[in-house]
């Protein structure tokens, strides 16, 4: 199985480098255009998460993203970010299962909390390095576990570097992290990475790999050792509205899944 995931890594990997290798080439006959957070709302076409993972990217400084989640069994999760200076950002969470069903709800058993801290910005030569905390898990809650589908990220480290084509950008993130979420008794470091293309004309795909390295215990976790491999197609509705639909889990690496999972995301930027 390891050997199996190490595969895919390494041809998702190839994909990305495919992808942003192009969009260096046409970064040399264009200008650059950073997408850190030196504009008013921190450029909402910049994502601060690709799908599940985090990015680099900040929010500007008295600048907010409101982000809600549908996703199986009912679930709904909502997101709130808000940018407090130019390398600093907090945010919290709250949602659970069975909320658009005709169940009771099964709410998640507490607020969930993030902060991020931007170390280094990105320039035309240097990615941007950013450190985090987050315990922010996807999907349902599991109490017999006590953890969530997917794991929270816990404690991270995330790169991202940016490169701007005639009419087009495209960015590449890789990460590692350490996930609080340990009852399975896996408490492995676990890495991740992951690109967006995102076009002039409003449209734009995601792409993330998360290689589950602390999901991937025989007899404790929910996943089979392949990895987490979701992909995704954004649309930019208005200025600040973004609407994304995602595949998740495309190699059914969840034990007991035989299916890829669906999502939509809807996303709002503003500025105080």
């Amino acid at each position: 199985m390891k050997n199996l995931r190490w595969s895919w890594a390494g041809l998702v990997a190839s994909l990305l480098v495919l992808v942003t290798a192009t969009s260096a080439d046409a970064q040399r006959s264009s200008r650059y255009r950073g997408l850190s957070n030196d504009e008013n709302i921190g450029n909402e076409r910049a994502p601060r998460r690709m799908i599940d993972n985090p990015t680099a990217g900040m929010l500007g400084r008295g600048s907010f993203d409101t982000e809600l989640r549908a996703f199986p069994d009912g679930g709904m999760l909502g997101i709130l970010q808000i940018g407090l200076t130019k390398n600093w950002m907090v945010g919290i969470a709250y949602g659970g299962t069975n909320i658009i069903a005709a169940h009771d709800p099964q709410w998640n058993p507490h607020m969930q909390f993030l902060t991020r801290l931007q170390l280094i910005g990105e320039t035309m030569a240097l990615p941007g390095l950013a450190v985090g905390y987050e315990d922010i898990g996807f999907g349902p809650w599991i109490d017999s576990l006590d953890r969530f589908d997917i794991k929270s990220k816990g404690f991270y480290a995330v790169v991202s570097k940016a490169y701007r084509g005639t009419s087009f950008t495209s960015s590449l993130h890789g990460g590692v992290n350490y996930s609080r979420e340990r009852a399975d008794k896996d408490d492995d470091v676990d890495f991740f990475f992951g690109s967006d293309l995102r076009f002039d004309n409003n449209i734009g795909f995601v792409v993330e790999y998360d290689l589950g390295l602390n999901d991937d215990r025989k007899h404790h976790s929910l996943g089979k050792g392949e990895g987490y491999l979701n992909a995704g197609a954004r649309w930019t509705v208005l200025e600040r509205v973004l609407m994304e639909f995602n595949l998740k889990d495309i190699l059914t690496n969840r034990r007991g899944s035989n299916t890829i999972g669906r999502e939509l995301r809807l996303i709002y930027v503003e500025s105080f």
